[in-house]
This record gives C-alpha cells, sequence and structure tokens, in this order.
C-alpha cells in the first residue's frame, strides 16, 4: 500500500509559479512511476505529466510542455511539479498518483492517487 499526500497548491496570478509536492509513504518509492493529473470544474480528470521510477525520461501533456517540469527524490520519497508561466485554464485541482511499473497517461491505470490540491490561476 502506498499513501500520498499532495501540498503546494494555492492561489497566483497569471504568469506566475507554484510547485507541488507529493510525498509517498507505506512502501518503497522505487519501482513505481508517477503521474500528476488534474481536474477542472465540469472537466474530466485529464493527465498532466509523468516520470519513470528512475526519474530520467519524463512526459507531458501538450498543454503543459515547455511549463511544468516533472521531477522525484526517491531519497525523499517525494515528486514535484514545478510550475510556471501559470494561465487562468491551469485552475484545477491537481492530483498525484503511483502505479507498479511502466507508466502511462491514462489515469485508470493508477492504483494510489492522493486526496489533491487546488490551484486557481487568476487572470
Amino acid at each position: 500500500q502506498v499513501q500520498l499526500v499532495e501540498s503546494g497548491g494555492g492561489l497566483v496570478r497569471a504568469g506566475g509559479s507554484l510547485r507541488l509536492s507529493c510525498a509517498a509513504s507505506g512502501r518503497s518509492f522505487s519501482g513505481y512511476s508517477m503521474g500528476w493529473f488534474r481536474r477542472a470544474p465540469g472537466k474530466e480528470r485529464e493527465f498532466v505529466a509523468r516520470i519513470r521510477w528512475s526519474g530520467t525520461t519524463t512526459y507531458y501533456a501538450d498543454s503543459v510542455k515547455g511549463r511544468f517540469t516533472i521531477s522525484r527524490d526517491n531519497a525523499k520519497n517525494t515528486m514535484y511539479l514545478q510550475m510556471n508561466s501559470l494561465k487562468p485554464e491551469d485552475t484545477a485541482v491537481y492530483y498525484c498518483a503511483a502505479r507498479a511499473g511502466y507508466g502511462t497517461n491514462s489515469y485508470g491505470a493508477y492504483d494510489y492517487w492522493g486526496q489533491g490540491t487546488q490551484v486557481t490561476v487568476s487572470s
């Protein structure tokens, strides 16, 4: 069992930055692919970014490519999402997720989820 807790959300103006963290506990963090997803009001949950357990390979949604950076520190059992040049359309609840083995952009494939952290970007 893996427990995930997100933090770092908040209110920021357009063009600003936020750094989200996802702390994992309950089991060894290594060997798990991790991902960030988000759900905006009235929309489906969507893929944002993911990272392999080694941290060497990352994937991004086109909408955040070049603005967001995903990373992880396996020694600290923590994953991060650095969000720069934020836009009002980035407003959503952001969730971190984990699955054993290879990652995927499909949220249905992830076994463990955090409770989510709200990100609000004002124009």
